[in-house]
């Protein structure tokens, strides 16, 4: 016996299909977005792995999933200001100039951490050796992050912290 004609009208196994596909595309939604377009911000964050989910985190929490590019570097601003790596900053600086230029991003935040081996390079173990001096440290590391991001590029916000190793987060200015 030949099979009844549909007349182009989806059987209940073609529906299910493409609601199930609609479904899909409407959850990737925020990740399926342009590679070129306008996007919130870059995320600069240091290659220590105790520090990647709390990253991701504070990305999440900040609405930011599928709107940042991330660069990641030994030390976070450290590694972009600090003399000892001298050689890394052109490469960051062009970075970040072709993620501006790419996804118009708004806004830089760097995230610099407490215990930072980077730190120990840079500046000795002293420059970490009590939280007082560390968060001095980072201080002064981030206040000239965000002059040279000045700068360079005066039309970003800039966004600077520094992160515990709990994943907490506190400003710093």
């Amino acid at each position: 016996m030949a099979n009844p004609c549909t007349c182009g009208i989806p059987g209940r196994r073609g529906f299910i299909l493409g609601a199930g596909a609609a479904a899909l595309t409407l959850t990737l939604r925020p990740f399926l977005v342009r590679a070129a377009g306008d996007y919130e911000a870059m995320i600069l964050g240091c290659i220590d792995p105790r520090l990647q989910e709390p990253m991701r985190s504070f990305a999440v929490t900040h609405g930011l999933i599928g709107q940042y590019s991330k660069f990641t570097i030994a030390g976070a601003a450290i590694g972009v200001v600090a003399p000892a790596f001298e050689k890394w900053h052109r490469t960051f600086w062009e970075n970040l100039a072709a993620t501006i230029k790419l996804h118009n991003i708004k806004s830089v935040i760097a995230i610099d951490h407490r215990d930072c081996g980077a730190a120990k390079i840079a500046f000795g173990d002293a420059s970490i050796a009590t939280p007082a001096v560390e968060t001095e440290t980072h201080r002064k590391v981030l206040a000239e992050f965000r002059g040279e991001v000045g700068r360079r590029q005066p039309q970003l916000k800039v966004e600077t912290l520094l992160m515990a190793l709990d994943g907490t987060f506190v400003a710093l200015s």
